[in-house]
């Protein structure tokens, strides 16, 4: 029988409700925040932002749309070199070679905008 937590009306604060003497309130482990200096992005900002500027159609975009576009191209390379380690792994291999990346691309379905292209064309895509 603990105690109930209760916020305290106005002050968003929680507060221990009357309960039995000696018992205390079943603590909640507290949300995950990110450490102090941790970046949201791995992908530097100002770098995507040039990216995004450099590209005649675009006038304007907001450091909103420009997180959303950091954080999608960190998910597609992600995907993409795990899907290329699991060809060189079949290939009994630890290090990546440029062939497991084609053998991705020609494997997934999801790759297949990039198939047909050379690997210069390919990096400026990515």
């Amino acid at each position: 029988m603990a105690a109930a937590v209760a916020v305290a009306s106005g002050s968003g604060t929680p507060r221990e409700e009357d309960g039995t003497a000696g018992e205390t309130a079943a603590s909640q482990p507290p949300a995950p925040t990110s450490a102090p200096g941790a970046r949201l992005s791995r992908l530097p900002l100002a770098r995507v932002k040039a990216l995004v500027k450099a590209d005649p159609d675009v006038t304007l975009a907001g450091q909103e749309a420009i997180f959303i576009l950091a954080r999608a191209a960190e998910l597609f390379v992600e995907t993409i070199a795990k899907d290329a380690y699991c060809c060189a792994q079949q290939g009994k291999r630890k290090t990546l070679q440029r062939r497991d990346l084609d053998n991705a691309i020609e494997a997934v379905d999801e790759f297949a905008f990039l198939e047909g292209l050379s690997f210069e064309e390919r990096s400026l895509c990515a």
